[in-house]
């Protein structure tokens, strides 16, 4: 019984153990806040307004899209914004907004698609090279609403998803 015990107390010790060494944090020259990799070199980001420069303009897109994106780099990482020369500098333009059907049934459409197409610069200005990446995502929404309607009812889901897809773009590469 006292055997029993005894290897209970040292395989509880071995798991504290255990857990406090995983608990240390090891610096590698990389740092990582909610998947944000950032080398450790960055120290400012400049985001730079989002152009829109589709066909189709939506005016609450451009400037709210801008705002999201610089409050969740604020957020989830330690970079420090800047509208002066910084470490990194990011040029995002709104390149689609277009609607299109995206079912039929009975000969009637049931479901429309907006589109949305953003290009994304991340120029690291300290290493002296660019990172281009191109973002689309689509909303279906039901064919009753007009497309006011649909842009207005999708506009939330559009600036969080759009958001979190630049994000990853940028600070995914390095």
């Amino acid at each position: 019984m006292k055997k029993i015990i005894y290897s209970i107390a040292s395989l509880g010790a071995v798991i504290i153990a255990l857990f406090i060494v995983g608990s240390i944090p090891i610096s590698c020259g990389v740092y990582k806040f909610n998947d944000a990799t950032v080398p450790d070199s960055i120290k400012t980001i400049k985001i730079n307004f989002i152009e829109n420069r589709a066909s189709y303009v939506n005016p609450q897109l451009s400037p709210r899209l801008t705002d999201r994106l610089r409050q969740k780099v604020i957020g989830q990482t330690r970079l420090t914004q800047t509208n002066a020369a910084a470490d990194w500098e990011v040029i995002a333009t709104i390149t689609q907004y277009s609607f299109s059907t995206a079912a039929i049934s009975g000969q009637q459409v049931t479901t429309n698609r907006l589109t949305v197409g953003i290009n994304v610069v991340v120029n690291d200005l300290k290493a002296g090279k660019t990172d281009r990446s191109d973002i689309s995502r689509s909303f279906d929404f039901r064919s009753n609403l007009s497309f006011t309607q649909a842009e207005n009812a999708l506009l939330d889901e559009m600036l969080r998803t759009l958001t979190d897809e630049i994000f990853n773009k940028i600070f995914s590469k390095w």
